[in-house]
């Protein structure tokens, strides 16, 4: 007796459930559970001698429990990215510290994008029709640029940057690329303050002016191979 045929895309429809479960599941767990009242800055400067005394015993080990957590972390969304950040400079220094920053938010990244163009891309491309495909098009002919200067500028938030390419056809290495150099000037100087971690009473005293200034110049520079390519089309023409 043969088995009923199945529908087709029902493995896919279940993968994504699992997927979409995981993501939901480890965010709403993470609150659930009072993630926010343990990871925070003064949990961090009251076990501050523990954790250096623990890091210099199992240096290997803490080094792959921060890359991992830093990774989950970015990959879930979860909204404790200048805390780690900070623990990764007072814990490594700058130099390792922004590594280590910058190799775990990237691989996180980089599965958030994945997770989201394989759930809602399609549905999302279909909805929007021809306006999708007219962004699609405008971001993708200079995807590195945009996706740098996003990366860059301080005035958008991670998560949002991590998921919105996700809904173009930007590839994957691109996306890794541009993220990869794009961390790396606001990780360093995340864990270069980390390293004066006694000196930090507020989060909101990591964040001054001067910094935001500092990114948009640097995301503005970012731009400036696209607004030449554009004038130049322009003349051509």
């Amino acid at each position: 007796m043969s088995s009923a045929p199945r529908p087709p895309g029902g493995g896919k429809s279940w993968l994504k459930l699992v997927i979409l479960a995981v993501l939901i599941g480890g965010l709403i767990a993470f609150f659930a559970l009072g993630g926010q009242r343990y990871v925070n800055l003064e949990t961090l400067k009251a076990n501050r001698d523990l954790l250096l005394q623990f890091t210099s015993q199992h240096y290997a080990a803490m080094l792959a429990i921060a890359f991992s957590t830093y990774a989950a972390s970015t990959a879930l969304s979860l909204p404790i990215g200048l805390i780690l950040s900070l623990t990764c400079g007072f814990l490594f220094g700058r130099w390792v510290g922004t590594a280590v920053i910058v190799s775990g938010a990237t691989l996180g990244a980089c599965l958030v994008f994945l997770a989201a163009r394989y759930l809602f891309a399609d549905a999302a491309r279909a909805k929007m029709g021809a306006l999708a495909e007219k962004i699609n098009q405008g971001f993708t002919q200079d995807a590195f640029n945009y996706l740098l200067f996003l990366r860059l500028v301080p005035l958008f938030p991670f998560w949002l940057v991590n998921l919105a390419p996700a809904f173009t056809s930007v590839s994957l290495r691109t996306y890794a690329l541009a993220t990869l150099v794009g961390i790396i000037p606001g990780s360093f100087v995340f864990a270069n303050l980390g390293q004066s971690l006694a000196r930090i009473s507020s989060t909101k005293d990591l964040v001054s002016l001067e910094i935001v200034g500092a990114f948009v110049l640097l995301g503005l520079f970012a731009l400036v191979p696209v607004a030449l390519k554009k004038f130049r089309s322009r003349g051509a023409s």
